[in-house]
């Protein structure tokens, strides 16, 4: 294979725009990682003691300073290949055949994909420290959910000013657009300050954006997938789920994309795109006491069959 290259690299800002106009959790991408290998990075903590009372015999009191490193690995490795016959490929046109694929696979696939393991897997990280609660669907109502959702926040209320982000599921932001408590405007709006992001209903209650996860079916406890995602048997769907990105990372590892032409390889008469994506989520612990306190979700109490 000659001349390859990676139109990862070649075409990165069209695939970040897409993927920040398609997604979700755009505010929580990061790639200021320090990487110890191919798949691991380290987090640091720091915790230190508080004051005492000081004694007027003199001397100080001594508190202790305890750093604990620890490492992170990336599991989420994924890829895909799409084969296009020579008669179907303009080879002129080559360059604006890779940025058409890409643009259509990552629209369509990548993004939708990422949103769900994100959610999915920050879910999973709450439900395990015990930071969960079991509500079912049908028993909010446009009277109660205003008082359930700012009880919901209040679960997490020290990050409220530190970028919390409460997303809900589409069936409960209609019953919130009909809360005769909710003050602030719902409007069709981006969820980035500053630049592009999914267009979808977000208002806020106690300061706190709610944001609507219109895509539902990104909105699961657990997925499947073994082939793109599908909800998982035994999943429940996601009624809220809180996070910050303070805390609440989603980590980038490798993105390539190639595209090679007839002669390039040895898979048939015609131009061949591959596409792999190495990433994972993170919630880290406070710096306080070492405990993941800033994320929470509520689920269904009716699981996926």
């Amino acid at each position: 294979m000659s001349n390859t290259i990676n139109y990862a690299s070649k075409y990165e800002r069209k695939l970040i725009d897409t993927f920040i106009e398609g997604s979700y959790i755009a505010p929580f991408i990061t790639t200021n990682v320090e990487w110890l290998d191919a798949k691991n990075f380290h987090f640091t903590t720091l915790q230190v003691g508080g004051y005492k009372t000081h004694s007027l015999n003199g001397g100080w009191n001594r508190q202790p300073i305890t750093e604990a490193d620890k490492v992170f690995t990336v599991t989420q490795d994924r890829d895909v290949e799409f084969f296009m016959d020579k008669r179907e490929v303009d080879e002129s046109n080559r360059t604006a055949t890779v940025e058409n694929v890409s643009e259509t696979f990552e629209k369509t696939q990548a993004v939708p994909e990422k949103d769900a393991y994100f959610f999915s897997k920050v879910a999973t990280v709450a439900t395990t420290n015990n930071l969960k609660t079991s509500t079912a669907r049908n028993t909010y109502t446009s009277a109660n959910i205003y008082s359930k959702v700012s009880a919901f926040i209040g679960k997490v209320r020290r990050y409220r000013n530190k970028g919390l982000i409460v997303y809900l599921a589409p069936e409960l932001m209609d019953l919130l657009a009909l809360s005769g408590e909710l003050t602030h405007t719902m409007e069709s709006t981006t969820i980035v300050q500053g630049g592009k992001a999914i267009q979808t209903r977000i208002t806020s209650i106690d300061g706190t954006p709610i944001v609507e996860v219109i895509d539902d079916d990104r909105f699961y406890s657990a997925f499947d997938f073994t082939d793109g995602y599908a909800p998982a048997t035994g999943a429940f769907k996601i009624n809220m789920l809180a996070c910050t990105p303070l805390t609440t990372k989603m980590v980038p590892k490798i993105a390539s994309i190639y595209f090679f032409a007839p002669g390039e390889h040895t898979e048939g008469d015609g131009y061949l795109y591959q596409n792999r994506a190495h990433y994972d989520t993170f919630v880290f612990p406070n710096g306080k006491d070492g405990n993941i306190d800033s994320i929470y979700v509520d689920l269904d109490t009716t699981a996926v069959q």
